[in-house]
């Protein structure tokens, strides 16, 4: 059984206290006078003036002082299972919770759960009323994968628990169950110990999100949905059923309501609002997770962080002088030796954490800021100062990254061969160096169109890394801008063996017949696969609105369009809004839409096509 924790730092120093204590109180009667004219230690404190400080003599008699010292002299020579004895018959002798914790401990240091549990129902015989008896007894319990005997324990920790406590207990619950095999199993079990807390005003939401987090684990995401409903209309200022919301947004759940209704509550929630723009992000919703951070930045604007997040989904949204003004803002505050990271973002109760990215340290997020920064500067041709800001980056770690950067000036200068050879002199230090390179290259080709030429260096890097489904799925891009349409789909039937969950290969290749018009079925059955691997995510969501288009089903495509160009207003996106809005008549829409994205990028070929094709006259 894995480790739970290590021995915690304050049962190790009252441990070391106590025989400290004890030592010096044996010794004190046999310490000799230090020269004739010593004082005894009363007279001496009256002599200097200063009052002493009360003393207490330890509890602890000279038996049990040694019991505890052969006790740790054992564990330090590696004697776990002796020590473990030791100190636990010490326990019981003196229903010391301080060592009944400290025998749990090593017992779970060595791995040991049959011990560890045996020591923590040891301690609950011996201190009934001990929560953290109880605690530690249904922990362990759960870990050894016996979850039915957990009930009685459970239950009485939970009836034992003050009740101004208890909903932060059952908010921990579905933590304890993250590893259980039987999720449906748990769900069930949790509902039923929790029941009698569904009618307790102090605890009656926090049950309701505990088991709406068990039903999620489950995959009954409409259950949970409606439980976070529940607990929403119970407490709308309560953060447990928000988080569970979060949870849900990418379960196909309409959360979105719910999670507004909470930061109206709680307007000032900027660490909430810092993971839920997080959350945004990660689905690709860049423009829904804009407004999440300009609320944090008007509300909190000193801090650093949610500017350089700020300006790196502006850049994605290909706003450059919206991300520039942001990045500016995040270099004026990282930069002055006041760097502040941003508050740190919940963690739903029934999470993981570990995962977690770390923030940026302020020299790494002025690195990052600097790279974008140049990119805000290419974006809008301004490339002398780009390059002005790529000067500044002096970062070993993030050169080869700089040189590709300068690379791609050069390239969009019509310095394609000045580029390639940027690139190709690269140090590699790595094979990972290696491959990036190969890639970097690739991408330069293709960013100045040369299709064939982007195809022979990606058909070079597969020979070079065999297998590599990133590699393969590139040169299938490729294949499919060179018109080869077969190569393109045997490359991507290859990436989907090599790795079942590539969403971004179900995508190419559903959208790749929905455009020719051909297999339309198939065509949608793979893209409700990759949006199954990546729920909401933009740019699937567009090839199902335009495969549904293609089947003939407009209201549908127009539903779907519309969804994928609020979240992420790209140019290709906003092509076929545009055409399903014409073609059903909505032609005042379908200008509006189409000349945003002209003003975005004027040179996009799909946006070209259509306006051709359309004849629709800007």
């Amino acid at each position: 059984m894995p480790a739970l924790s290590l021995v915690p730092h304050a049962a190790r120093t009252a441990l070391a206290a106590a025989c400290a204590l004890a030592l010096m109180t044996g010794a004190q009667a046999q310490v000799p006078a230090q020269g004739d004219n010593a004082l005894p230690a009363p007279a001496a404190e009256a002599a200097s003036g200063v009052a002493p400080e009360p003393f207490e003599n330890s509890t602890i008699d000279a038996p049990l002082f040694y019991q505890l010292l052969i006790g740790e002299m054992e564990l330090r020579s590696g004697e776990v299972g002796t020590a473990y004895q030791v100190l636990l018959d010490a326990a019981r002798k003196t229903r010391d919770p301080e060592l009944f914790r400290r025998a749990t401990e090593i017992a779970l240091q060595a791995r040991a759960g049959d011990q560890a549990l045996a020591a923590a129902q040891a301690w609950r015989s011996a201190i009934p009323e001990s929560v953290e008896a109880m605690g530690y007894q249904v922990r362990l319990l759960i870990a050894l994968n016996r979850q039915a005997e957990a009930d009685e324990p459970l239950r009485a920790m939970l009836a034992a628990t003050p009740l101004a406590e208890r909903a932060a207990v059952i908010a921990s619950l579905p933590r304890l169950f993250a590893r259980a095999t039987d999720k449906t199993q748990t769900a069930t079990q949790l509902q039923a110990w929790l029941e009698p807390s569904l009618d307790v005003p102090e605890t009656r939401a926090a049950a309701r999100v505990a088991i709406g987090r068990a039903w999620l684990a489950a995959g009954d995401a409409k259950r949970a949905f409606e439980l976070a409903q529940q607990a929403h209309t119970l407490d709308r200022t309560a953060e447990g059923p928000a988080l569970l919301a979060l949870e849900l947004l990418t379960a196909g759940q309409p959360v979105e309501p719910l999670i507004a209704d909470y930061l109206e509550a709680q307007p000032k929630s900027s660490s909430f609002r810092l993971l839920y723009a997080r959350v945004l992000n990660s689905a690709q919703r860049y423009a829904d997770a804009v407004p999440q951070l300009e609320a944090v930045t008007r509300a909190e604007p000193q801090l650093p962080t949610p500017w350089l997040t700020l300006g790196a989904l502006h850049l994605e949204l290909r706003h450059p002088k919206e991300a520039q003004a942001a990045l500016m803002q995040y270099v004026q505050r990282a930069g002055n030796g006041s760097f502040a990271p941003a508050p740190a973002a919940p963690v739903a109760p029934g999470g993981d954490d570990d995962d977690d990215e770390a923030p940026p340290t302020a020299d790494q997020g002025l690195v990052q800021a600097y790279l974008l920064l140049s990119q805000a500067a290419e974006q809008q041709r301004d490339y002398a100062g780009a390059e002005a800001w790529l000067k500044k980056v002096d970062s070993p770690q993030r050169a080869l990254e700089v040189q590709t950067r300068r690379a791609s000036l050069l390239a969009r200068q019509g310095k394609v061969k000045e580029a390639r050879d940027l690139i190709r002199k690269a140090p590699e230090k790595t094979t990972e160096d290696a491959r990036a390179k190969l890639l970097a290259e690739a991408q330069i080709l293709r960013d100045v169109k040369q299709w064939g030429e982007a195809n022979t260096v990606l058909a070079k890097a597969n020979q070079r890394f065999p297998n590599d489904p990133d590699l393969l799925y590139e040169q299938s891009m490729m294949a499919e801008k060179l018109n080869r349409m077969d190569e393109m789909e045997r490359l991507l039937r290859r990436v989907i063996e090599l790795k079942p969950d590539h969403h971004h290969a179900y995508n190419a290749l559903g959208y790749s017949l929905a455009e020719r018009n051909q297999r339309l079925p198939e065509a949608r059955d793979l893209i409700r696969k990759a949006l199954d691997l990546a729920p909401g995510e933009p740019f699937i969501t567009d090839s199902l609105g335009w495969v549904e288009y293609r089947l003939g089903n407009r209201s549908e495509a127009l539903k779907l369009l519309q969804q994928a160009y609020r979240s992420r207003p790209d140019v290709e996106i906003a092509a076929h809004l545009g055409e399903v809005l014409w073609i059903s008549g909505q032609r005042d829409e379908a200008r509006k839409v189409l000349r945003d994205a002209r003003t975005r990028d004027n040179a996009n070929d799909v946006l070209k096509e259509t306006l051709a094709r359309l004849r629709v006259d800007l």
